[in-house]
C-alpha cells in the first residue's frame, strides 16, 4: 500500500512517480479543491502552475483531473515561478492556488505547494484538515455529475500581469556593466529575460532555456560555481541565480564572491530605513541567519527577530506585526508590500534597482563580518525519530552551555529531505567546526546511520 504523503514545511515533496504518483496527486487535486472552495462559496477556482522538471506534466494532468472531480475549475497558467502564481491567485481572485514543483530539489523529485486565495501558504489547521480528507481517500466529498463537473481552462496570458507588476518596479534602474542571470534551466527562464534585457550594459544569461531534465543541475542558487566564474569572465557588476522554482535568489559580487540571503536583507534593510519604508526598523529572519548581520544590523538601528527555517514562518511574523522586510540566509526574501511569499524576481529586481542608484561597488554594499557557521547535513532512515532521542537532545543542550553567549546551536531534521541538519555558529571557526562534528556524531549513532 502508497505511504500517504503529508505536509512538510514548504508543501508536499517526494520522488515523482514513486512517493509522489499520479493517484497522489490526484487525490491531493481533489481533497484541496473540496476544502478551499468550501469557504468561498460557488467560485470554484483553483489555479494550478508548474516548474519546467519532466514529471510536471503528468502530474499536471492528475492534479487538474482531481480538482474538476471535485466540481472546481482547474486555471492552468503553464510553467510560472512560484510567487508568479501566488501572486495570480490573489489578483485572479480564485480560491486558491498549486504549484507544481520541488524548488532546489533534484530533477527526480517533485512536489505540491498550495497557497490560499490570499496567495499565501497554508495555515497549519487547513493543512491537517486536507489531511484528514486524503487519510480518507477523499470518500467523504460528494462528487458532482453533469454540467457541475469542473472544466480546464488556460489562463497563461494572465501572467502579463505579473510580469508587469515587477517590470513597474525598475523603471529607471541601469547598471553600466554588465550582469549575468542564472535561471536553472527553470520556471524563471521566460520571464526573467522579459523582465531584466536591458536593465545593464549587457545582461548575459545562462542555463536559461526551459529543460526539465536540466533543472537544478550543476547551476541555479544552490550551485553558483558557473555564475561566480561567468562573473568574473565577463567583468560584469554582479551576478543572480534563481533556484528552480524562483522562489529565492543568490547573488554573487564583482569579485565572484557569493553573496547569500543575509547580505540582500542587510542591503534591503538599510534601503527602506533609509526611506523610512521599514516598519518599526525591523527585519524577520531565521534562527539561521548569521549573528553578524544581527550584530551589524543592531549598530545601525535596526532589530532581527528569529523564527523557525522556513519562508512561512517568517512571513507569519510579518503579518502578525506589519513588518516590511524578512526573509532567510538561503535567498527567500519577502517583500511584503510586493509580494505574499519569498520571490527570486522581485528580489534581484529591488537589488538592481538600489545598485544602479550609486557608483558603489556591489561587494562594498553588500559586506558583512560574519561568525563561523558550520552546517553540515547527515542523511537518515528516519527523521522523525530525532525528536524522540534524548542523547541528541542532551548533546545539543551540552554545547549549548559550552557556547553560552558566544554561539548558538540549530539541530532539526529537513521539512524536505531525509536528513537532520546540525549547525554550530561561534566567533571561532575551527571550534564550531568541532562542535558541528561531535553532534553529528551523536545523530549517526543515535539514529542508525553508518
Amino acid at each position: 500500500m502508497q505511504r500517504m504523503i503529508s505536509f512538510g514545511t514548504d508543501g508536499i515533496r517526494g520522488a515523482a512517480n514513486m512517493e509522489l504518483t499520479t493517484e497522489t496527486t490526484m487525490l491531493v487535486g481533489k481533497c484541496v479543491a473540496a476544502r478551499l472552495s468550501m469557504v468561498r462559496g460557488t467560485m470554484k477556482r483553483v489555479l494550478i502552475g508548474k516548474d519546467t522538471r519532466v514529471s510536471g506534466d503528468m502530474l499536471e494532468a492528475a492534479l487538474m483531473a482531481g480538482i474538476c472531480s471535485a466540481g472546481a475549475d482547474a486555471w492552468r497558467v503553464g510553467v510560472v515561478p512560484t510567487p508568479t502564481l501566488a501572486y495570480l491567485t490573489k489578483t485572479l481572485n480564485c480560491d486558491c492556488g498549486i504549484m507544481i514543483s520541488a524548488s532546489h530539489n533534484p530533477v527526480e523529485d517533485n512536489g505540491l505547494k498550495v497557497f490560499s486565495s490570499e496567495g499565501l501558504k497554508l495555515d497549519a489547521q487547513t493543512e491537517k484538515d486536507i489531511e484528514e480528507l486524503m487519510t480518507g481517500r477523499g470518500e467523504s466529498i460528494p462528487l458532482p455529475t453533469g454540467d457541475m463537473v469542473g472544466n480546464i481552462l488556460d489562463k497563461a496570458s494572465q501572467v502579463n500581469t505579473y510580469l508587469a507588476h515587477v517590470r513597474h518596479m525598475l523603471r529607471g534602474a541601469y547598471i553600466d556593466k554588465p550582469i549575468v542571470v542564472d535561471c536553472a534551466y527553470g520556471a524563471a527562464s521566460r520571464l526573467a529575460k522579459k523582465i531584466f534585457k536591458e536593465r545593464a550594459e549587457d545582461v548575459i544569461f545562462i542555463h536559461s532555456d526551459e529543460d526539465g531534465h536540466k533543472i537544478n543541475v550543476n547551476c541555479g542558487s544552490t550551485r553558483p560555481q558557473q555564475l561566480q566564474k561567468k562573473v568574473k569572465e565577463s567583468g560584469a557588476a554582479l551576478g543572480f541565480a534563481f533556484d528552480g522554482d524562483a522562489d529565492r535568489c543568490i547573488f554573487v559580487n564583482e569579485k565572484g564572491e557569493v553573496v547569500d540571503g543575509d547580505q540582500i536583507m542587510l542591503l534591503c534593510a538599510r534601503a527602506l530605513k533609509q526611506e523610512n519604508k521599514l516598519k518599526d526598523n525591523t527585519l524577520v529572519s531565521t534562527v539561521m541567519s548569521n549573528m553578524g548581520l544581527e550584530k551589524t544590523l543592531a549598530a545601525e538601528g535596526i532589530t532581527m527577530l528569529r523564527t523557525p527555517v522556513g519562508d512561512k514562518y517568517v512571513l507569519r511574523e510579518m503579518l502578525e506585526h506589519d513588518y516590511d522586510l524578512g526573509g532567510e540566509q538561503s535567498g527567500h526574501i519577502i517583500f511584503r508590500r510586493l509580494s505574499s511569499t519569498g520571490d527570486g524576481l522581485i528580489t534581484a529586481a529591488q537589488v538592481l534597482k538600489i545598485v544602479s542608484a550609486g557608483n558603489v561597488p556591489f561587494s562594498e554594499l553588500t559586506a558583512l563580518v560574519r561568525s563561523s557557521q558550520f552546517l553540515k547535513n547527515v542523511r537518515v532512515p528516519d527523521r522523525d525519530a530525532f525528536f524522540d532521542s534524548k542523547a541528541i537532545s542532551d548533546k545539543v543542550k551540552a554545547v549549548e552551555e559550552q557556547l553560552g553567549d558566544n554561539g548558538r546551536v540549530v539541530v532539526r531534521p529537513s521539512g524536505t529531505e531525509p536528513k537532520v541538519r546540525v549547525m554550530v555558529e561561534t566567533w571561532d571557526e575551527s571550534l564550531a567546526e568541532k562542535l558541528t562534528d561531535e553532534i553529528l556524531d551523536t545523530v549517526r549513532a543515535e539514529l542508525g546511520v553508518s
